[in-house]
């Protein structure tokens, strides 16, 4: 009998073991690289880009570190609305406004876009006209997430920038709001082939940044939501008096800084800010992945860097479509305007530092 019970004792060992070592390596796959894109697209054209890019934003975020979250945002907001094309990077004209002012962008960070800009001028100072303004926001998200302790991860080059940007609703339609809860998350991440790991993952970038009282208020009035700890509402008491305050505090009360898993500790602890935070712990859909990412932080940065290099391939535009902007604000030589999606030949669609609303956007 001794022996039966130990035997079957060792199965369920064995079957453990097995099944976290199928996660592990699932985690670790590296998601498929879409057609023009590639690890290597600019050896030839500009070989000391990423190192251009990274020194800048090293010494950039010594002045500033919640530029960090400000960039990420952008990367994130640029993906969720017809694809990672710099898109939200396009500035409004007299013909009307941008997708940068629909009103879930209206909090992107402007030291975010004037960031970009400027590595852009010093990537063409070095290179030429080469990089496209979505593959600078894509390295510059990487190294955001990297210079503030997070992992490092390849990304996939070669995007071009679009010529068009989406309206007022198709931005509101692409961006879920704070206040989403997992059922709503899932519906939109599905409709661009990302699952619950990849929604737990990516909200993972809420370890930085900070979020303004109005994506959260409706957790504390009329009355404290249920799911919040007690001492964690009081403290958001203080900093959002009434329900109409324009105050702003940290995304992850632990570690606001430093990209870790600390959020996910947070969420375990009824310490998520937003209602689209806490759900993830919530709902049973979830909840183990949150768990899992709580308590083995490499496995978090494995899984982040998988699904942001999944999502950094969004509808991206390759080949000799779009173009490469002189000015990542403005199209060449054309006056940007939302309507016009014609086709261009030669070269060639949180909360000021507020990081991307896990996939629950401001």
């Amino acid at each position: 009998m001794a022996s039966s019970t130990s035997t079957l004792s060792l199965f369920h060992l064995f079957l453990f073991i097995f099944s976290s070592s199928v996660l592990l390596t699932q985690s670790q796959a590296p998601p498929p690289i879409t057609q023009g894109l590639s690890f290597t697209f600019y050896d030839s054209k500009c070989p000391k880009l990423e190192s251009i890019i990274r020194a800048n934003l090293k010494k950039a975020f010594k002045k500033d570190i919640g530029l960090a979250a400000g960039l990420l945002r952008v990367h994130f907001h640029d993906c969720f609305v017809q694809g990672c094309d710099g898109s939200v990077l396009l500035d409004g004209s007299a013909s009307g406004p941008s997708e940068k002012d629909a009103p879930p962008n209206l909090t992107l960070r402007p030291s975010a876009f004037k960031a970009i800009n400027d590595l852009r001028a010093a990537i063409d100072k070095k290179c030429g006209r080469v990089v496209s303004c979505a593959d600078v926001a894509a390295l510059a998200a990487r190294d955001s997430v990297f210079l503030s302790g997070g992992p490092d991860y390849k990304v996939p080059l070669g995007r071009r920038d679009g010529l068009s940007f989406a309206t007022r609703d198709a931005t509101l339609a692409s961006l879920p709001a704070p206040t989403s809860n997992v059922t709503v998350l899932l519906k939109a991440l599905s409709k661009l082939n990302l699952n619950a790991d990849d929604l737990v993952a990516l909200s993972g970038g809420h370890t930085i940044g900070i979020g303004h009282c109005s994506s959260f208020s409706d957790r504390l009035y009329p009355s404290r939501d249920s799911t919040m700890d007690q001492s964690f509402a009081k403290n958001l008491y203080s900093t959002c008096p009434t329900s109409t305050s324009s105050n702003t505090t940290v995304l992850d009360l632990r570690s606001p800084n430093a990209f870790d898993n600390n959020y996910f500790v947070d969420l375990v602890n009824r310490q998520g800010l937003f209602t689209s935070d806490q759900d993830l712990y919530s709902d049973a859909r979830t909840r183990e992945i949150v768990k899992r990412f709580a308590a083995d932080e490499r496995l978090f940065f494995e899984r982040f860097a998988a699904s942001i290099v999944k999502m950094g391939q969004l509808s991206v535009l390759t080949g000799k479509q779009g173009e490469i902007r002189e000015n990542c604000s403005v199209r060449n030589g054309r006056k940007v305007d939302g309507d016009d999606d014609e086709e261009e030949e030669g070269i060639w669609s949180l909360v000021d530092d507020e990081v991307v609303q896990s996939l629950a956007f401001e």
